[in-house]
């Protein structure tokens, strides 16, 4: 087992479940920082969809790199655009309506960022971008599929699991799983054996 820790700077339930999964030991520590405000100046200044979700995973890693400088710090984050809109978490289900109205029958990206830190810098960083066409749902299989999945869609950007009953809105998909559920998973084990976090 490494001495080597690491953290993982998301409360993602998602990403969180990947790692487990994988065999990664880790904590997690809430980064803290406004996303919101990261995202609005950089969709004001005209920046692509991979480069804001590559700035919201490196001021996640970096926040809590600074509390942590000794771990290996695992930001992440991930953005839904489809043309130049780019899409927010739903508040609520008639939110989730409207954000799945308006992704029925059209092609949408997942991009998934993650960057490594230690001791306050970015080493190590990874974007990856799947592409989803969601098919032509019924308004009744719409009413269902809220009515069922409410209120654990809200926590995902797309208003979909696609480990889940999620699967049934899509006629194709083009991508990586695991970038799909949030995180570039195998670039990033990658790096996290080179740097020593796992057995090589």
């Amino acid at each position: 087992m490494s001495d080597v820790q690491v953290v993982l700077a998301s409360t993602s339930s998602s990403r969180r479940m990947m790692l487990e999964e994988a065999g990664v030991t880790f904590t997690i520590e809430a980064p803290n920082v406004d996303e919101d405000l990261i995202k609005d100046m950089l969709t004001g200044s005209g920046a692509s969809s991979s480069r804001i979700a590559d700035a919201l995973a490196e001021a996640k890693a970096l926040a809590v790199s600074e509390r942590r400088p000794a771990a290996l710090v695992i930001g992440a984050d991930q953005i839904l655009a489809r043309g130049e809109r780019i899409f927010s978490k739903a508040l609520d289900e008639l939110e989730a309506r409207e954000t799945l109205l308006a992704l029925r029958g059209c092609d949408h990206e997942l991009i998934s960022a993650a960057v490594i830190a230690r001791a306050g810098h970015a080493i190590w960083r990874r974007t990856e971008t799947a592409t989803m066409h969601m098919r032509e749902f019924s308004d009744q299989f719409l009413d269902e599929y809220l009515t069922a999945e409410i209120p654990e869609i809200l926590g995902s950007v797309g208003c979909y699991r696609i480990e889940g009953r999620g699967a049934q809105l899509f006629s194709e998909i083009s991508g990586d799983l695991f970038c799909i559920r949030g995180l570039p998973l195998m670039a990033l084990l990658a790096a996290l054996r080179e740097k020593g976090a796992l057995l090589s």
